[in-house]
């Protein structure tokens, strides 16, 4: 995913279908000096990461 739709997806009320190792995730937020972005699966909000955003997939 590239970094602008990755904001656009985070600054976004619509839920877009986003996923991460096939797993349905929310972008909480993109990192502005590297590719990265922090994410948590849908059905576990606690567990967060930084990943990188070539491994997010818009559905």
């Amino acid at each position: 995913m590239n970094k602008q739709r990755a904001i656009e997806i985070s600054q976004s009320p619509v839920m877009a279908n986003v996923t991460y190792d096939e797993i349905p995730i929310y972008i909480q937020s993109v990192s502005n000096q590297y590719d990265t972005a922090r994410i948590f699966p849908l059905d576990d909000p606690q567990d967060e990461k930084e990943v990188n955003l070539s491994s997010l997939i818009e559905h």
